[in-house]
């Protein structure tokens, strides 16, 4: 309780709050992202429940993980050396993940450009095997971002309440943009394209990061942010348009 207290009224503290709070939200718009794009593909009664499943699952990993932190600072040893070329557990997860991405965004493109014929099977057995594995893939990303956000905590702070608090107050944010971001997505067919490479963007960081060459997040975001107000103009030019045809009818 006295080491609480002794937290609550240190300003370092709070500056150490606030600074990991805003880095953890960022670094969850890369899992909000991908689990947006994931869940527009179910059936429209499924997507909220998988929405809340996934960044549940998010929230769940990302405690547990803070848990054994002695356990996650030792992911980021050597363990095995190839071509001179030494790779952590950290590494390795972050480039599995990064193929992931890679090979997820690579295919939702393909299918985007060139939509496969109407799947014949039943509807019921559609909705199961493909709710059952966007959640499989959900948790699966869940687990490469989780690693990633504690281990980027543990090296801004020593204190645990500050970690948890900011992983919370994180995973509240994702859940309440949650929603928001992926009618945005699916009302906006080239948000999805614009999307799919963002999530091509971070797997490469990803891969790099894992083999070694640091990229700077600060230039990963401002071109997605760079990105997306471009498509912003783009989409306010297309309302233009149509509202002067739709005046001219």
């Amino acid at each position: 309780m006295d080491y609480l207290l002794q937290l609550a009224a240190s300003p370092t503290a709070w500056i150490a709050l606030a600074t990991l709070v805003v880095m953890e939200i960022v670094l969850g718009i890369d899992n909000l992202i991908f689990i947006s794009i994931l869940t527009n593909k179910l059936p429209e009664q499924h997507r909220a429940k998988a929405r809340r499943i996934g960044i549940g699952m998010a929230l769940i990993l990302r405690l547990g993980l803070l848990s054994t932190i002695a356990f996650i600072v030792q992911l980021t040893e050597p363990v095995i050396e190839i071509l001179g070329q030494a790779f952590s557990w950290k590494d390795m997860i972050l480039i599995a993940g990064g193929l992931f991405l890679l090979w997820k965004a690579t295919t939702e493109i393909h299918h985007s450009m060139d939509p496969a014929p109407n799947d014949p099977k039943s509807a019921t057995s559609g909705v199961t095997l493909g709710f059952a594995a966007a959640i499989g893939q959900i948790l699966m990303l869940d687990l490469v971002f989780s690693i990633d956000s504690i281990i980027t905590a543990v090296g801004m702070t020593e204190h645990l309440p500050i970690m948890i608090i900011a992983v919370v107050v994180s995973v509240l944010v994702m859940l309440l943009a949650a929603e928001p971001l992926a009618k945005f997505i699916n009302d906006n067919p080239t948000v999805v394209m614009l999307a799919l490479g963002f999530l091509i963007m971070i797997g490469m960081t990803l891969i790099a990061e894992g083999f070694g060459a640091h990229v700077p997040k600060g230039y990963i975001y401002a071109a997605m942010a760079f990105s997306a107000a471009i498509e912003t103009l783009n989409m306010l030019s297309r309302r233009a348009r149509q509202k002067t045809l739709a005046e001219s009818a």
